[in-house]
């Protein structure tokens, strides 16, 4: 780098260039202390926009590792099912799919079967002799091990599940029941609500405990042989599904058509309705949601939408910075100019300018992780994950991006300012640097407007979804599990809790009541039925007194009672199974259920047992006393408490050596939303974040246009104009610029409020008045950050004005 001065070359040795880099940072250090009010604010903004950048990279980074972490690509099999005008994916796949695609498709490497999270989602384990412990457990075939990458500690992949009584237990688990993980060999006793009976069975393997990175978590494994090759089970049979299938193609082989190949695969089964497809298991987490036959989205959407929320706050901190540079550029002009003069090239400028920007970009970034190590425990919490810190080569490319971004156009423009302009000290403001600014502050407040109607939108539609009449009553309601010898005789145990005090009334369901509903496209039929329609029907099987427990109300006909020995032989159908049947005068009428000829005894109304993303689908109850698994109560207000206690101190007595584990419903109801709940947290602090970046921006221009006008305002004083008219005067033009930002804002907030909502069923109207409260809080936001400036300088003293150089 050669330095021209008076017609001498200057070519700087490396110590010359050791004492320009020492005289940049001085230089810089000089700037920072002579203008603090807008190193402050370029401080604060961009500290803040690094943080919210670094806490939204790390979930966002924690969610896209979820399931890639496998060393094999694995591919999970869907099917589609052909209902009236539309496709319904379902995971659950006939049992015995594995080996056939096995058997049958040279593409396939790998094939296991294991069973859905929920279906021993809450088992009980332990040795037989002390109590057993709540654990979480999967039925998975043999090569469950060869396909999955879970590390074993004990055990051959090869054979830990190649026998029916074979168990293979997580290391936590091991340790809890012996204190140790050294554990093969030992025999375990483990149950489930859903089934009859106890199972015994031998430690075969250990493995390391699930990761955090994968979607399932689990604590033991049992052969799923147990599940498919009973006497009696339904799933060894290609028209019933439940399970799910996994494979690992062979290398060669191509996805597309690998599913062109196995589409149909289940039409040469006697299988008719329904199609195979295979998808990347890595995508399942994120591209969770499936319509009509196509993937269309997920939390993919939410990672998407704080991913870009991260970007956009990140960018109105460069904007401020940019803005507020180049207002401030007045104060530098004359440096600038006699640097040129002396022979300082353009180059030189840029760098110093650029070396600026991402020393404060630098400083920014070690203020942030401070930030964000303290409130890392608190945003894991908001998020639901166990995110941690640790320094990443990532974080300096954000600060190094972030200071050029912000640091790039202020360098630009005031490097090619000519000496004999800058030493005027007036910065020449063309049409075009005019109206960049402008768009800058229009931008920022566009953004904060979209967030601010986006953020009373999400609230809205929460609350709604909360606080909506579901069809039932969930406050004061709980429910456990029948286990032990209270599987013997489930209406005992319920007619017993119905006489304890407190307790209001008390029934049996036979599964969990929210989002655990199996359905069927089984053998009915009705009078009028149209045989080529196909109805995909919720069911549950109740005791009598359950619609009563739950408050539901019936349209018309009567619930179950114990009073009618024939309701064995009756069906309750819920209002949208019934306009799905078209049938008419529907009580009375008979119900042909898997060749059983069953009485249309009661109409109830509809209810949400699944979230309100999802329309209410038909649905029929059976009155089925034997097949209950939970035992559902309804307490009295200010009674749970000791309500508790009664059932705790019952079920010791009746099941000694099992805990009595009990759920809310109104707490389950409130776990079907948790993404919505966290993003409408989220939200709100990303939009408080954006809003106040946004104002310290315009705080900042408001002091430069401030400082600019003193002498207007003192000779408009000397003239007669009061303190408001100069407020007005001084604030009109940022004022302007919001307004035109809420505009802008305002149709872009409805678009994406819009497609948010599209993915409830059950939404609330976007009315004008959310985007008014939104456009007129903006607005608010403006004039209330600039006020104090304005008013500063409305109420100086005009002698004080017009001495101002």
């Amino acid at each position: 780098m050669a330095i021209s001065l008076n017609g001498t070359t200057f070519v700087p040795t490396i110590q010359n260039q050791s004492e320009m880099v020492k005289q940049y940072l001085l230089l810089i250090v000089r700037q920072f202390k002579r203008h603090k009010s807008s190193f402050l604010i370029n401080l604060i903004g961009l500290t803040s926009g690094l943080t919210c950048a670094i806490l939204i990279y790390l979930w966002v980074n924690s969610e896209l590792q979820i399931d890639r972490f496998h060393a094999q690509k694995i591919y999970q099999i869907l099917q589609n099912e052909q209902l009236k005008g539309s496709l319904n994916t379902v995971e659950g796949t006939p049992g015995i799919l594995a080996d056939a695609l096995t058997k049958d498709f040279p593409e396939v490497k790998l094939a296991v079967t294991t069973s859905p999270d929920y279906w021993l989602g809450r088992s009980k384990i332990g040795d037989g002799k002390n109590t057993k412990v709540s654990a979480a457990g999967k039925f998975a075939s043999k090569d469950f091990f060869n396909v999955f990458s879970y590390p074993l500690i004990y055990g051959d992949s090869h054979k830990v599940l190649s026998a029916p009584g074979n168990i293979v237990v997580s290391a936590s688990l091991a340790k809890k029941l012996f204190k140790t993980t050294d554990v093969i060999g030992r025999n375990l006793v483990w149950s489930n609500v859903e089934l009859q009976s106890d199972y015994q069975g031998q430690i075969a393997g250990v493995f390391q405990d699930i990761p955090a990175q994968s979607s399932e978590h689990f604590d033991f494994l049992v052969s799923s042989d147990i599940l498919l090759y009973a006497n009696d089970s339904t799933y060894n049979r290609w028209h019933n599904y439940g399970p799910l299938t996994y494979v690992v193609l062979n290398n060669e082989s191509d996805l597309p058509n690998f599913n062109k190949k196995i589409e149909h695969f289940l039409n040469t089964k006697g299988v008719d309705n329904y199609t195979l497809f295979a998808r990347p298991f890595s995508d399942a987490y994120l591209y969770n949601r499936i319509e009509n036959g196509q993937i269309t989205g997920g939390r993919i959407d939410y990672v998407r939408l704080f991913a870009l929320a991260a970007v956009l706050i990140l960018l109105i901190a460069c904007i401020n910075f940019t803005n507020l540079s180049t207002a401030s550029a007045t104060n530098n002009l004359k440096e600038i100019g006699i640097k040129k003069a002396l022979g300082v090239n353009r180059s030189q400028l840029i760098l110093q300018y650029l070396t600026q920007s991402v020393l404060l970009s630098f400083i920014s970034l070690i203020i942030s992780l401070v930030i964000v190590h303290l409130t890392l425990p608190s945003f894991s919490n908001i998020t639901g994950k166990h995110l941690t810190l640790t320094f990443d080569i990532q974080f300096i490319i954000l600060a190094l991006f972030t200071g050029v971004a912000a640091g790039l156009y202020p360098a630009i423009y005031l490097s090619k300012l000519r000496p004999t302009t800058a030493l005027k000290g007036k910065l020449p403001f063309s049409s075009a640097t005019l109206w960049l600014r402008q768009g800058l502050v229009i931008f920022q407040f566009a953004t904060s407007g979209i967030l601010i109607v986006g953020v009373l939108v999400v609230l809205r539609q929460v609350r709604y979804v909360q606080t909506q009449n579901q069809g039932f009553q969930k406050e004061n309601v709980l429910y456990f599990e029948i286990e032990g010898t209270l599987k013997n005789n489930p209406q005992l145990a319920i007619n017993a809790i119905r006489q304890l005090p407190g307790v209001l009334k008390a029934a049996g369901i036979d599964r969990e009541f929210l989002g655990d509903l199996s359905y069927t496209t089984g053998s009915f039929d009705w009078e009028d039925r149209n045989p080529s329609e196909v109805i995909r029907f919720q069911r549950a099987d109740v005791t009598a007194g359950l619609i009563e427990t739950l408050a539901m109300e019936m349209k018309e006909g009567r619930p179950f009672s114990e009073a009618y020995g024939t309701d064995t032989n009756n069906i309750i159908i819920n209002e949208a199974g019934i306009k799905a049947m078209r049938l008419k005068n529907p009580v009375g009428k008979t119900f042909t259920l898997w060749g059983n000829k069953m009485q249309i005894i009661g109409i109830v109304k509809d209810f949400h047992f699944e979230s309100m993303h999802k329309k209410v689908g038909p649905m029929f109850i059976r009155y089925k006393p034997a097949n209950a698994t939970r035992i559902v109560v309804r307490v009295q207000p200010g009674q749970l408490k000791n309500v508790i206690n009664e059932i705790k101190a019952y079920h010791h007595t009746i099941n000694p050596g099992y805990t009595l584990e009990y759920k809310f419903l109104d707490q389950d109801f409130q776990r079907q939303y948790l993404a919505e709940t966290r993003m409408a947290v989220l939200s709100k602090y990303f939009a408080a974040l954006a809003i106040i970046i946004s104002c310290l921006g315009l705080y900042g221009l408001a002091v430069f246009a401030v400082e600019k006008r003193l002498k207007e305002v003192g000779i408009r004083k000397v003239l007669g104009a009061t303190a408001i008219h100069l407020m007005y005067l001084l604030s009109r033009d940022f004022v302007k610029l919001v307004l035109i930002a809420i505009l802008i804002s305002l149709p872009v907030a409805y678009l994406c409020c819009t497609n948010w909502l599209s993915s409830f069923a059950y939404r609330i109207e976007l009315q004008w008045w959310l985007f008014a409260v939104g456009g007129c809080a903006a607005i608010l936001i403006s004039i209330i950050t600039i006020f104090y400036q304005t008013y500063k300088a409305a109420t100086t003293n005009p002698v004080t004005s017009l001495k101002v150089e």
